[in-house]
């Protein structure tokens, strides 16, 4: 059976702007570029799938309900431009959360790699074709502790993050779109 290609994205800060618990549709602001690369993953056959840690349903910022609602937006606004993203996975875990049921230690909270090993599972994905885009260390090393390739963008909190990533010889981009362009060059 022939495996898939996937490009694995965080969410706030890669894709679209970064806001703090982001917790309202009005709030999402969608990076243009972003339009840009996830066109150019589809037209090389990449699945799109997002992998985020949202600690605010842990804290008690919102409900899982809103993370649904957050991604419908987005869904909406990228369908203006023909776009999808194939799946949403995110953890709502937090290990000092305040809402009990969401306060643990889990394995799908970047930077472990269980939502990866999900995507994996679900989209039958090979890794060594696939890559993560994300910017902050836990999304790079969420994609290492999965077996995959990784770029740090200095969009979000990216900037924070180059210094480490350089010491550590992690590929570093301006955006989304350099980072998608960088690794399909790569791949050709």
């Amino acid at each position: 059976m022939i495996k898939n290609k996937a490009c694995f994205l965080d969410r706030d800060g890669v894709l679209i702007e970064e806001v703090n618990y982001l917790s309202s549709p009005s709030q999402i602001h969608i990076f243009e570029n972003s339009y840009k690369a996830l066109k150019l993953l589809k037209d090389n056959g990449y699945i799109i799938i997002i992998i985020t840690n949202q600690a605010g349903v842990a804290r008690g910022y919102f409900d899982e309900d809103n993370i649904q609602t957050i991604h419908n937006e987005i869904d909406r606004l990228l369908s203006i431009e023909n776009l999808i993203i194939d799946k949403y996975y995110y953890c709502p875990h937090h290990p000092e959360g305040t809402v009990e049921k969401y306060s643990i230690k889990c394995n799908c909270r970047k930077p472990a790699p269980g939502l990866i090993h999900q995507a994996v599972k679900d989209f039958n994905i090979d890794l060594k074709q696939s890559f993560l885009i994300g910017d902050k260390m836990s999304d790079i090393n969420s994609a290492k502790n999965a077996g995959c390739f990784s770029i740090l963008v200095k969009t979000g909190h990216g900037l924070e993050y180059t210094k480490t990533a350089e010491e550590n010889n992690i590929h570093i981009k301006e955006n989304i779109l350099d980072a998608v362009k960088s690794f399909i060059s790569k791949q050709k």
